[in-house]
């Protein structure tokens, strides 16, 4: 399959997952039908199929050798190696999503750094504990320490 043929799919099923996500994040917090529409979003993307790096590039506008570069750093995940380099779809999504916001503000140098960086932010606010924490913090639970 060409790039282009392999690109226009994986396109047309990030379109679709984003027009559920739109939908879902529409609903209040508390909806049941949002976490349901997540839930969604969740299962199609962990069944799409692993992505060459070269269709990557083509989604992220970088050239190969810079996707398979943040695959080797950890910002996009690697689905297999063997017998070529496969990344995960369901990353490759998260990460579009990063670099789409981060070039609306301006920024297309140490890409990279910014990604990684948002990425780990991301997924420390996703901890319970750190979540527990900080609604601590706003109630006015705990001591300083100095």
């Amino acid at each position: 399959m060409s790039v282009a043929t392999e690109a226009a799919q994986i396109r047309d099923l990030f379109d679709r997952i984003e027009e559920i996500e739109e939908v879902a994040s529409s609903l209040a917090e508390g909806d049941e039908r949002r976490h349901k529409l997540h839930g969604v979003v969740t299962k199609t993307l962990r069944k799409a199929p692993p992505v060459r790096p070269v269709v990557a590039g083509e989604l992220l506008d970088l050239t190969e050798k810079t996707v398979k570069a943040w695959a080797r750093e950890g910002v996009l995940a690697i689905h297999s190696r063997e017998p070529r380099m496969l990344l995960d779809a369901e990353r490759l999504h998260e990460v579009l999503h990063v670099v789409a916001d981060l070039r609306r503000a301006g920024r297309s140098r140490a890409l990279l750094d910014e990604v990684h960086r948002r990425l780990s932010d991301s997924a420390l606010l996703e901890r319970g504990d750190l979540a527990d924490s900080l609604a601590q913090m706003h109630r006015g639970e705990g001591r300083v320490v100095r």
